[in-house]
């Protein structure tokens, strides 16, 4: 998700949650006695409203622009943050010089994966919060050496930075336990 889709969430869930509380309260005070409610109330007003011409017009107006917005709510959910390329330093304003960021982590992840120990990588760019990331998840044996692992993970982000030529950039390295035991490439 983006920034703003995460601010609108929040903004959303926030006015909501003041509009559940104040219904409960307001349902607690009137249970307990503390609202005066006329037992007769006049509903001309409202009846005469609903049966004005334009009325129906105005609720599938509002129905259509809360589909819209539901939809577009919807949509900024499913947007995902991948990033497929980025311009090179030195390309200028016009960024006429760019560098296809996804095949980058793909080969990262490769470099990874040649680790001893490591049964799979997969790697992606990702833009969170404003900054690229490049996420490597791999998967290695139960009884894998860590510390071999951390160096060479050490290492392919640091060529991947290198290879990229932005600092802006970082890698990021999940590293998760196989639950099936034995090595790969032993039978």
């Amino acid at each position: 998700m983006t920034g703003t889709t995460t601010t609108m969430d929040r903004i959303a869930t926030f006015v909501v949650a003041l509009a559940l509380i104040a219904v409960g309260l307001l349902a607690i005070v009137w249970r307990l006695g503390g609202l005066p409610v006329p037992d007769m109330m006049d509903t001309s007003s409202a009846t005469q409203l609903m049966g004005q011409g334009w009325w129906p017009l105005a609720l599938a107006a509002l129905g259509i622009a809360l589909a819209l917005i539901g939809l577009r709510w919807l949509f900024a959910h499913l947007a995902t943050s991948g990033v497929r390329e980025v311009s090179l330093p030195g390309s200028g304003k016009s960024g006429h010089l760019t560098v296809d960021v996804k095949a980058a982590a793909g080969a990262a992840a490769d470099a990874l994966a040649d680790t001893q120990g490591v049964r799979q990588v997969s790697g992606k760019a990702v833009r969170q919060r404003g900054q690229l990331v490049v996420d490597l998840n791999a998967t290695v044996d139960a009884d894998a050496e860590l510390t071999d692992i951390a160096n060479s993970a050490d290492r392919v982000s640091s060529e991947l930075a290198t290879v990229l030529g932005r600092s802006d950039i970082y890698c990021r390295v999940r590293v998760g336990v196989s639950s099936r035991s034995g090595r790969r490439g032993l039978n």
